[in-house]
């Protein structure tokens, strides 16, 4: 696969369609896999959280989940397609489905899981919807909540997919993964469920295309204001320097 560096994070330059066939790929394994959804507010926090970086790099495939991402490879001479983590619930829970998979929600707050559970099989009537929960308050993604586990285990989904924010979902996957023996293909998806569960209106798809989805949310969310800050000054920023050092680097 190929990849692309951004700030010391690899991010794979894969369409929908090739990431599914990888999950394809992974629930037919012996083993277990990870995908994680990286936007720019990950790189800037990679940039002081060593650990969150290498969990980052160790998982089996990183898609591009942010316009920034895309812009930013496309000034390095490279390329990204962009893959968001609501369209990765609704992509593998569509091959799930196909596959007489089942998958189990974890995260979000109280009661949104449960709406996203209802929302995908509103779509996909033979989705097997093992488990939604929201997960208690995890404040500790290295602490072991054992019937959290059990209650996943329990279930024999095969597919999970953790909303719990970014870094601390991450965090989660890659501390008790190997806990969940069924589990075939762990997901961080961010506030997936939030939008699937119409908690949160999605930006029109022509502002997403144009790049502008960060201005949106600001409109209807003005609490993320410090995270967008993140996004399109702070994340460009650090690029910008990473790049000048580089340059600078060779002629000394």
């Amino acid at each position: 696969m190929d990849k692309v560096d951004i700030l010391g994070v690899q991010i794979d330059n894969l369409s929908p369609q090739e990431v599914l066939e990888q999950v394809n790929h992974f629930l037919h394994s012996n083993d277990q896999h990870y995908l994680v959804t990286p936007n720019p507010e990950f790189i800037v926090a990679t940039n002081q959280d060593h650990e969150f970086k290498e969990i980052l790099n160790y998982a089996d495939i990183a898609v591009a989940d942010g316009v920034g991402l895309i812009k930013i490879a496309k000034l390095l001479g490279q390329r990204l397609q962009r893959v968001t983590g609501v369209d990765l619930v609704w992509l593998i829970s569509e091959l799930a489905e196909q596959q007489n998979c089942s998958v189990y929600l974890l995260g979000a707050a109280e009661t949104v899981a449960a709406q996203t559970a209802t929302v995908l099989k509103e779509n996909l009537p033979n989705l097997i919807v093992a488990g939604a929960e929201s997960g208690g308050d995890i404040t500790d993604p290295k602490e072991i909540d054992h019937e959290l586990i059990e209650r996943i285990n329990d279930s024999q989904a095969a597919i999970l997919f953790v909303a719990l924010g970014q870094i601390k979902q991450e965090k989660w996957i890659f501390y008790h993964l190997d806990q969940l023996p069924n589990i075939k293909v762990a997901v961080g998806i961010g506030g997936a469920f939030d939008y699937i569960s119409g908690n949160v209106l999605r930006a029109p798809k022509i502002l997403r295309n144009l790049g502008l989805e960060w201005l949106f949310r600001l409109i209807l969310q003005p609490q993320r204001y410090k995270r967008i800050f993140t996004a399109t000054v702070i994340f460009p920023w650090l690029v910008l320097i990473d790049q000048i050092k580089k340059r600078v680097a060779p002629n000394r």
